[in-house]
């Protein structure tokens, strides 16, 4: 492709993500994949820009705004072009040239922005800490909030692309046995420094074909995303429920760390992606994980099941302004309920969960959110509700700055045992 063509597809693509509903990276690969004869190279250049413009898009947007220009594909374009310093305002007239595959001509209007984005700091003093933060105005103040005085530079940190890391399936392998594979195979990888099972990988290789995703030894899985599994401490030979299981990521982590031993149910009220995840169980080499979906007409099980695990996981639906690193089009395209939405929502799962411990049991709650209000706020405000569940130990806090994974919270609940009752004995 001509590099003028290469822009041109940006520019679709980031028309189709901003007039679609589905995540960036869908509407991406979707564009991709329907045209299969362009290169790898061809690819990789227009990814790059597509997402660099997706993670600078409120600084992006305050230029355009600033000049008196409208927010719309072309203009985002136009902005990257200019402060990667890739264009003169001679070269973009040269660029958007008409031609076949080329971008259309510059309007009057567009060739106003060219001139005052030509040699411009793209960090302008006048810049509101807010847009210096690539952080959308719905969760600012609840950011600054949670983050305090470390707001800046966590919200710098969540602006670079988020790393590969997979989690070795001790089922069938140890670590030590996988990394020094994958090292022999030429993969740059290297020990994770939270869980016990996760590999970093360097790079972006298609570990997706390797012997060992193919065979269930390894899963991608981020490290923070692993830390929830290890924190919530499945047992072998205990009755455990993941809640919120959706495609079974966090059953698989659970399930390898009770060694196969006792009983996972994996419930969501979305039973098509439990039957996805079953693919999954059966590929890991997982046998003792049942799936039921919850919400169904006369559903009986939740009833039936009362007080009755040992350990039960709510990785409960979220704002997931942990994920921004690698879901980055969050940070100004809000995709799906709104954070009140979602408090409401998280406080009826909670509620919903909380009766499938059984006493003595616990009860651990997870989101990807770096908000108080999903996370310590919610903790507080169920256990003012539910005096049988008191907080164990620290919650699990993790963010991009400090290590380097994702963003993830999580509280462990114990709720209580029966007291025993005391029999006295004639002396």
């Amino acid at each position: 492709m001509l590099p003028a063509s290469r822009i041109e597809a940006v520019i679709e693509i980031i028309a189709e993500i901003a007039a679609s509903e589905r995540p960036a990276e869908a509407v991406v690969s979707a564009w991709l994949r329907g045209r299969r004869f362009i290169g790898s190279k061809d690819r990789a250049a227009i990814n790059t820009r597509a997402y660099r413009i997706i993670r600078t898009y409120h600084r992006y947007c305050w230029w355009i705004r600033r000049s008196g220009a409208e927010i719309n594909a072309r203009n985002l374009v136009i902005a990257d072009l200019m402060f990667e310093r890739e264009h003169s305002p001679a070269s973009m007239e040269n660029t958007f040239s008409g031609e076949r595959f080329a971008p259309e001509p510059l309007s009057a209007e567009e060739l106003k922005l060219v001139k005052a984005l030509d040699r411009q700091n793209l960090m302008h003093p006048h810049l509101s800490l807010r847009e210096k933060a690539e952080c959308p105005e719905w969760a600012f103040e609840s950011l600054q909030r949670s983050l305090g005085d470390n707001f800046a530079a966590e919200m710098e940190a969540m602006h670079a692309p988020a790393l590969m890391d997979i989690r070795v399936n001790v089922i069938k392998a140890t670590r030590d046995n996988v990394l020094a594979k994958l090292k022999k195979d030429g993969f740059d990888v290297a020990a994770g420094k939270l869980s016990p099972y996760a590999i970093r990988v360097e790079g972006r290789p298609q570990l997706s074909q390797h012997e060992f995703y193919k065979d269930g030894t390894i899963e991608f899985q981020d490290e923070g995303s692993q830390m929830i599994a290890v924190f919530a401490d499945a047992r072998p030979g205990t009755q455990v429920a993941d809640y919120c299981a959706g495609a079974g990521g966090k059953t698989l982590a659970l399930a390898a760390a009770m060694n196969n031993k006792g009983r996972i149910v994996a419930l969501d009220v979305l039973g098509n992606r439990l039957e996805k995840a079953k693919l999954r169980f059966r590929r890991a080499g997982v046998h003792n994980i049942e799936t039921h979906a919850l919400g169904e007409a006369g559903d009986k099980w939740p009833k039936r099941h009362k007080n009755y695990f040992d350990l039960v996981l709510v990785d409960a639906p979220c704002t997931g302004s942990g994920t921004w690193r690698r879901e980055p089009d969050r940070r100004w395209r809000q995709l799906g309920p709104k954070l009140e939405e979602l408090l409401v929502l998280q406080r009826e799962v909670l509620e919903n969960a909380q009766r499938l411990v059984k006493p003595g049991g616990r009860l651990v709650y997870a989101t990807c959110s770096l908000l108080a209000d999903e996370n310590e706020d919610q903790v507080a405000a169920f256990v003012k509700d539910h005096p049988e569940f008191s907080v164990s130990g620290d919650f699990l806090k993790l963010t991009p700055l400090q290590h380097g994974t994702d963003g993830f919270f999580a509280a462990r609940l114990e709720k209580a045992a029966p007291a025993t009752k005391l029999t006295e004995t004639a002396s």
